[in-house]
């Protein structure tokens, strides 16, 4: 079973209302949100510069 780690992050309240708006608009919670926006920037980062070896 693969283990999750975990990601603290700090933001500010503008920040996080406005991010909150947009995950319950997407009917998403905050974490699948940045989870789902890590995602597309690997996959930008590797569509331009190719994979990324782990």
């Amino acid at each position: 079973m693969k283990k999750t780690k975990h990601l603290g992050l700090r933001i500010d309240e503008e920040t996080h209302k406005k991010f909150k708006y947009l995950v319950e608009f997407e009917g998403r919670s905050m974490n699948s949100e940045v989870l789902y926006l890590i995602r597309q920037a690997i996959i930008e980062h590797e569509r331009k510069y190719g994979k990324i070896e782990v």
